[in-house]
Formats: C-alpha cells, structure tokens, sequence
C-alpha cells in the first residue's frame, strides 16, 4: 500500500515538472535574438584621375670597356723590361709601347734584306744611264734619300713599259716588297698603346720568353663604358638610339647618367627580348660594376599607374561605391616590378590605395578620415 502512494507521488511530480519545462521553452521561443553588430573596415581611398602615364623598363647589367684591346703576340721573342711594368692597374697613353720583345735577331735580317735591295738599284744605275737617261735622275734621288736606318721608302713610279721590264727583270720589285714585308712584321715585335687606358690583366712578365700566338693580356680605356641589357621585344621599335637613360646603383647610393648608344637589330629566339646597349660615362665607374637602367619607353594616354597587389588575377580592381566594395574590369597595358598601368577606368571612380584583407564585393567600408589618409587623386 505505502509503495502505491510513493509511485503516485512521483508520477505527479513527474507531470508537474513536465509542464514547467514546457512552458519554460515556450516562454524563451518569444525572446529575440541578439543582434550581432557588423563590422566596418576602414580603408585608404584615391579618386582616379586618368593622365599620360610614362612606359619606364627597368634592368640590371654589369659594365664593360666599350673600347677594349685583347693582346697578343703575332712573333717570338723575349720580354724585354720597359720604362712602365706590364702589371694589372698601370696606365698608359696613347702611343706608348705596352709590350717590347727582344728583336736584334730580326733586325739583322731585315737590314740585310734592305743592304740587297740597295745593291740590286744600285748595280743597274749604269744601264739606267745609258738606255733610259730620261729616268736616271729619278732612281738616283731615291738612292740618295735610301737610309738603312729608317723606313724602306717607297719605290719611284714607273713611267712606261720598257722601264717596268727593266727594273722587274732585275728583281728589284720583289726584293722591294720582301723588305716591306720584313719591315711590316719588324713592327709585330713592340706593341703600342692605340689610346690613352689601364692594363687589366697581364699574363706575362718581364723577361719570360713569349711565344706566337700567345695571350699577353688586356687593355681597355677606363673612361668609356657600355652595359647591356635585354628588353622585352615590345618595345623594339620604340627605343631608339640616343635615348636618355637614368642609371643607379644596386643600392641606389649613387646616380648617372647614360644613352642608349646601340640597339640590335635580332631578337632572341630564346628569351624573346632584344638587346640594347648603354653608354655611360663617369670617374666613378669601373668595369664589372652591376648598375640599374630605367628607360623611358612610351607614354600611355588614359591611363592610371597603380600598386601591382591592388590587381586581382580576374584583371579587376576594387572600388567603392556606397560604402560598399565592389569590383570593375580594367586593361593592363604594362607591369614593373612594383607597379601596374591600367587603362579604361573612368575618371572619379574611387578605389583602394592600399589592399583589404578579407576584402569581397559587397563589403561595407569606411573611407579614412585623417589628415594623412584622406582621399587624393591618383594618375
């Protein structure tokens, strides 16, 4: 009996708990939901204003001597010592002698060659006499006038016929041009200075025996320099020679100025770019030093010049209209490595100075209202 009433107790309980929960739940369906408040990103703006925009290409090269001598021995012979040492860094003028080989060997051989042809004029001037009185005087100038210490000096001109048979049949032609020869080659023995510049690189040294075709080293003019640099072949038929050219170190500590001094005419097949060479003159330069070119390559009419990360691969750019993102479709018409030209966005249209991220159309921003982020006009 006391378990009957403990069960009815509990399943009176049981109902009434029931109900309060019940309506408990219908009591907090009514209630509203919290509104979650929608945040509103700040964003720096620019009102575009579209301008004649200046193509500019950068590149990177490095400086090479535009006149630049490789030297070689064309004979034999000893290294003689000079009045400057052949050494990496030593300078010389234009006319100088770079290099001096021992030639007394030599020389002996072209003064006897000159001896012979001394005689063989000389042991004709008889015949000349007596068969052609009327060009004796002209073979006996040259004779006077021949020094076997200078220059062979050329032969007189032969006036007719007879005499040309004469004097080739005596061998004296010949024997002329072998002492011309031998004088041509006397002159391979001492290498000149053709201007004014610095020895780079010196293989050889006093003393040591140099042999033909052997590498001596190289000269260059250190006034003088050229870089090269590769362009896309877009612009092949805007660069033109004589274009001025801004010049910067990598670290941009110092600046010069140069000019497009070449531009070749064939284009990589490789790399599609064409190659372009840049004069450039200055005390502080030295061969082998990388310097940056910009070239003014074109202007674009219509056009805005903004950040490369503000392009979106869909070739669009965020604007803001309403406090709302959106995007329109542009034309790029050149990228830097930095910056992007665009063209076909309309005059006041507003957009993004800087990235969003997050950003997406539709998203509610606020333009920046300080003094050093205010909207401007970019061009």
């Amino acid at each position: 009996m006391l378990r009957k009433i403990i069960l009815s107790v509990l399943g009176v309980l049981f109902i009434l708990g029931a109900v309060l929960f019940a309506n408990y739940l219908i009591d907090n369906k009514h209630k509203p939901k919290p509104v979650i408040p929608k945040m509103v990103k700040t964003v720096l703006t620019d009102t575009v204003k579209n301008s004649t925009i200046p193509i500019v290409i950068s590149a990177n090269g490095s400086l090479t001597a535009k006149q630049r001598v490789e030297l070689y021995s064309e004979v034999q012979g000893i290294f003689k010592t000079g009045s400057k040492l052949f050494k990496p860094g030593q300078k010389f003028n234009k006319g100088e002698a770079l290099i001096r080989l021992d030639a007394s060997e030599y020389y002996a051989g072209v003064q006897s060659a000159k001896s012979s042809l001394y005689n063989s004029i000389a042991a004709v001037m008889p015949d000349l006499r007596l068969d052609f009185p009327n060009v004796f005087q002209k073979w006996q100038s040259y004779l006077n006038s021949f020094d076997l210490n200078k220059t062979t000096p050329k032969l007189p001109e032969i006036s007719d016929e007879k005499e040309n048979y004469f004097i080739t049949g005596r061998g004296i032609v010949s024997a002329y041009y072998s002492v011309k020869n031998l004088e041509q080659r006397l002159t391979k023995y001492r290498i000149i200075a053709p201007f004014s510049g610095i020895l780079t690189e010196a293989l050889v040294t006093e003393g040591t025996l140099v042999r033909s075709g052997q590498k001596l080293g190289e000269f260059i003019n250190p006034s003088v320099y050229e870089m090269e640099v590769a362009i896309s072949k877009s612009f092949a038929d805007i660069l033109k020679e004589g274009e001025s050219v801004s010049l910067a170190s990598l670290d941009h500590t110092k600046a010069y100025q140069g000019e497009v001094s070449r531009v070749n005419g064939s284009i990589d097949a490789t790399t599609q770019t064409i190659t372009v060479y840049i004069e450039v003159k200055h005390a502080d330069l030295k061969e082998g030093m990388y310097l940056e070119a910009k070239l003014n390559a074109e202007k674009v009419d219509n056009a805005i010049e903004i950040d490369r990360n503000l392009l979106l691969d869909t070739e669009e750019i965020f604007v803001v209209n309403d406090s709302l993102l959106d995007v329109i479709p542009v034309k790029p018409v050149h990228f830097s490595s930095e910056k992007v030209v665009l063209k076909e966005v309309p005059d006041g249209t507003i957009i993004l100075r800087k990235p969003v991220p997050g950003a997406y159309a539709g998203m509610h921003v606020k333009a920046a209202k300080d003094m050093s982020s205010t909207s401007d006009s970019i061009q």
